[in-house]
């Protein structure tokens, strides 16, 4: 497989800061010389531009930083639209997790897509719902048609289609922090969220052919956007917006695990990694085993 690397540092879709040397933590974790190992090629894309910090005020408190996250996603997409026209297998790294406006975007339009959103939190608040205003809590909802036109569109015309992505091909896993008026939206949208309710009941074996079939029914790939904070911060300490109770070692594992084996898998997102609260670079260690396992690591 040929797999080209992007990097985003960009942090300007939430509150704290550090997320934007997540890149460099993950690929300084090992990424390049795991790949290799399984027998991959790598195109090591650098990273996109990202604004200087000072020049991403923005105005509306509802949707903080907004002219600085759109050109990021907006130049985002182009690249990975550009990596899928080669044939070759995207990997973003993140930074926060605006920055799949763009990475999702981009491979939709290449390629029919269901979509899988690894996340202990739901990112499907609008600037009409959202108690924070940081857009790393909306690209969800944007690529399902929902919200800000120039987050919807990223700054392109109009079309009658909005959403980037069918909300009945979209699913949540290992969600567990979910504001009131973002529920609504999921519910009003038809996303399925499997919240870390349905793991503990069911397993994670279960709920994940649940929602590989609602990614890969009708479509033509699958697009994998997983976030670090939906490991239990005991595994994953360095992220951008932690939450207890979440994914196990291998309940992570198994998730990605199991996408590889579908084959469907055309590109991936693995945001949020904060090195400035990690411990020793675990987290970005676990993102690199995650990265691996998508790739086809197995165990045996």
């Amino acid at each position: 497989m040929e797999v080209d690397i992007i990097g985003v540092p960009m942090d300007f879709g939430q509150g704290r800061r550090g997320v934007d040397m997540g890149p460099s933590a993950i690929r300084y974790a090992g990424l390049r010389d795991g790949i290799e190992r399984l027998g991959h090629r790598i195109h090591e894309s650098g990273n996109v531009r990202v604004p200087i910090p000072e020049l991403c005020r923005s105005d509306d408190p509802q949707l903080r930083n907004l002219d600085c996250v759109v050109p990021v996603a907006r130049d985002l997409m182009g690249q990975v639209a550009g990596v899928i026209d080669e044939g070759h297998f995207p990997i973003v790294l993140g930074g926060d997790h605006s920055l799949s406006l763009g990475s999702v975007q981009g491979a939709v339009g290449r390629v029919k897509l269901g979509l899988i959103w690894v996340d202990a939190h739901g990112d499907f608040n609008t600037h009409e719902t959202t108690p924070s205003g940081n857009i790393h809590g909306m690209p969800l909802a944007a690529l399902a048609g929902l919200g800000h036109e120039r987050l919807v569109c990223l700054d392109g015309p109009e079309t009658d289609e909005r959403a980037a992505v069918d909300p009945s091909r979209i699913a949540i896993v290992g969600a567990r922090d979910l504001d009131e008026r973002e529920k609504e939206n999921l519910r009003g949208a038809g996303v399925k969220v499997f919240s870390m309710h349905e793991i503990d009941s069911y397993g994670i074996n279960t709920v994940m052919q649940q929602a590989i079939d609602i990614a890969t029914r009708g479509t033509e790939g699958v697009y994998l956007s997983f976030d670090m904070d939906a490991v239990d911060p005991l595994y994953a300490p360095g992220v951008g917006t932690p939450v207890q109770g979440g994914l196990t070692y291998r309940e992570a594992h198994l998730i990605c695990e199991m996408l590889a084996e579908t084959g469907k898998v055309v590109g991936m997102d693995v945001v949020e990694v904060n090195p400035i609260l990690d411990e020793r670079n675990r987290t970005a260690r676990l993102a690199v085993e995650m990265i691996l396992s998508v790739l086809g690591k197995r165990v045996w």
